[in-house]
């Protein structure tokens, strides 16, 4: 674990772009051959608008980096944040709780409050708008949400006194998370049920993505799905009732055009079609 969390503190930024294109890769690989929806696309053009959004995410996070080192470096110095009020622990465990606690500070808390507060929720339906979610879809995230998550991460790393070691093993182990949850693989369903009682798995996120509520607005979580059961935002609904998408932004061409999602938090809509709630 010491070898870890060294390699991480240390980690070029290249050898994160290779995890990240890695894990890509591995999904969309791992999707083709058990798909959970056989989808009729040209899978390259569905990605791109998606790649786009990927290379946005990491322009905006690596330049930004220098803030979570010297917060980090802050709260070490001084001791600060809850994992560094515990009782000492094994370095394991240390890891594992700093993983644990900003996975709730930097995903589930930002998506929760992302879709109750209006123009949050304007901003994340970028994400939500994909019609045929698959690994790609992870961090389909506009540019301003990448930001916004990233001071959430921020505040995280505050709040829970993370070092940067495990900073920046978090935001790896997010990113493979969400590769893994939003691929459009078909898991037996035993599997994916035991995954899901710690772990956000692929079954229990793509109901996040059905584009009725109130299925929409639960399952927020992204490495852990305890929080959505403590917290009372778990729900499940067999994949075959699934629709993806969102009832005020039906436009599947626009919503593979660059330039109409980099615009689509601004635009107005009209009220959905379809009562919030009915099934």
């Amino acid at each position: 674990m010491e070898h870890l969390i060294s390699y991480f503190e240390n980690i070029p930024s290249h050898h994160r772009a290779i995890l990240i294109i890695g894990g890509l890769t591995i999904f969309w690989i791992i999707e083709g051959i058990i798909p959970l929806f056989k989808f009729k696309y040209n899978k390259w053009r569905h990605a791109l608008p998606n790649l786009f959004f990927n290379l946005t995410l990491m322009l905006v996070n690596f330049p930004l980096a220098f803030m979570l080192l010297k917060t980090s470096d802050w709260v070490r110095d001084n001791d600060f944040g809850i994992i560094n009020w515990l009782p000492e622990m094994s370095l394991g465990l240390y890891a594992f709780l700093g993983v644990f606690f900003l996975d709730f500070f930097g995903a589930y808390l930002p998506h929760l409050i992302e879709h109750k507060v209006k123009p949050l929720w304007m901003v994340h339906l970028v994400h939500h708008t994909d019609h045929k979610v698959d690994t790609t879809t992870a961090n389909r995230h506009h540019p301003i949400e990448s930001v916004i998550r990233f001071f959430f991460t921020l505040l995280g790393v505050f709040v829970v006194g993370t070092p940067i070691g495990i900073v920046f093993l978090y935001q790896t182990v997010s990113v493979i998370a969400t590769q893994f949850s939003h691929a459009n693989i078909k898991l037996p369903k035993r599997v994916d049920k035991a995954i899901s009682y710690v772990l956000v798995s692929p079954d229990m996120h793509k109901v996040h993505h059905h584009f009725r509520l109130p299925y929409t607005d639960s399952n927020y979580g992204n490495i852990f799905s305890v929080w959505d059961r403590l917290l009372g935002t778990y729900m499940e609904l067999n994949p075959d009732k699934i629709v993806y998408g969102v009832d005020v932004f039906p436009d599947e061409k626009k919503n593979q055009h660059i330039g109409e999602l980099l615009k689509q938090p601004f635009q107005k809509y009209d009220k959905p079609t379809v009562t919030p709630g009915e099934d």
